[in-house]
């Protein structure tokens, strides 16, 4: 096959994808330098942040990749206290970021389901509304995702990780908690609901093959998602999925091989907002620099409190535990500017994708 020809195609398909991420040398540029003017082309040279609260590392869930997995006894589980998310809210408010994202482990019951509702009714009072806030918590019912909606988050981040549901079982317990099609459900009523919608996988996993990051690719257009976040799997040590890490790829090509998700998914989605993740910067000093020259347009500082980040560690050796929030923002900064874009202040920068789809939607 021919880069330029692939390229030039209208449509990929599974079969390009998997050349694609396997270029190498002058043919991977040409690629890189294809999503990085799609990019400008279709979202501009903009970067949005989203100021990052990591609320609780308390879940439910048992995923075998996860270091704040529930039977992980290593952290000090934490949960943030009212005032503290809102001071962090004040920050990004102050700063000008205009949208946060509050994440945690997976929990359900009423009392969390309040608790998030009441934060999220807070935060619209004391902003004036705006503040856009996506929330990243788990699976949850159509009418949870509905109550959180009416309290004023506006976009929704649920991870797949993985799109092949038999990887899918070799990376979770398999039981009714870990089920692949109740989340695959669980993006469909997100959408349902009205939140611009996002999901992601995890790159360089043991047992995944080029086809499955190509379908995963595909499993995104199929989805018609509105946002994205993906980076490269980096193991820790207090998970069971610990025991293949001499199976793994090298770091550094995990690294490059997410550089080619970031850029096969502009190409293929080219209005969708996504992310340069943190897991990123963690294997390359420059990871989130260079995930924003191939297409990333989204970036999220961290406003957790300091004191909370050691214990909110989904994989090892993640950057930035000791920096706080200004300091941060300052080195995000000067990042995006050696990157050549320009940081949206006070902007909320929605999906493109999700306004074209409602747009489309009143037309007809």
């Amino acid at each position: 096959m021919n880069v330029e020809y692939v390229l030039k195609k209208s449509s990929l398909s599974g079969e390009d994808l998997i050349f694609l991420l396997g270029l190498q040398g002058e043919e991977k540029k040409k690629l890189f330098q294809h999503a990085q003017q799609v990019k400008a082309d279709f979202v501009g040279r903009k970067v949005y942040f989203r100021g990052l609260i990591e609320y609780s590392n308390i879940c439910s869930k048992n995923c075998y990749y996860c270091g704040i997995r529930a039977s992980n006894k290593r952290y000090s589980r934490y949960r943030m206290t009212v005032p503290e998310v809102l001071e962090a809210v004040d920050f990004a408010f102050r700063n000008n970021y205009a949208s946060i994202v509050i994440q945690a482990g997976e929990r359900s019951g009423e009392t969390h389901i309040g608790k998030i509702e009441s934060i999220l009714k807070k935060i619209q009072q004391k902003t004036n509304g705006k503040i856009h806030v996506t929330l990243s918590l788990g699976e949850q019912t159509e009418d949870t995702y509905r109550r959180w909606f009416e309290a004023g988050a506006h976009r929704y981040l649920l991870r797949i990780e993985v799109s092949n549901p038999a990887l899918y079982l070799r990376l979770h317990p398999a039981n009714r908690h870990h089920d692949y099609m109740k989340r695959l459900e669980a993006l469909k009523l997100l959408k349902k609901t009205g939140y611009q919608v996002g999901t992601g996988v995890m790159i360089g996993l043991p047992f995944q093959t080029l086809s499955d990051l190509a379908d995963d690719l595909l499993f995104f257009r199929e989805m018609d998602i509105d946002m994205a976040g993906m980076g490269p799997y980096i193991e820790h040590q207090d998970t069971p999925l610990y025991i293949h890490k001499d199976t793994l790829l090298p770091l550094k090509e995990r690294f490059d091989l997410s550089l080619k998700m970031v850029a096969l998914l502009r190409i293929l989605m080219k209005d969708i907002n996504i992310a340069a993740t943190t897991a990123m910067q963690t294997i390359d000093p420059q990871g989130r620099e260079k995930a924003l020259m191939v297409g990333a347009n989204v970036i999220m500082p961290n406003l957790t409190p300091v004191k909370y980040r050691e214990d909110y560690l989904l994989y090892e050796n993640k950057p930035c535990l000791d920096e706080e929030a200004a300091e941060c923002q300052s080195c995000l900064e000067a990042r995006i500017s050696i990157a050549g874009d320009e940081i949206g202040y006070g902007e909320w920068g929605d999906s493109l994708h999700f306004r074209k789809r409602g747009e489309s939607n009143i037309e007809h």
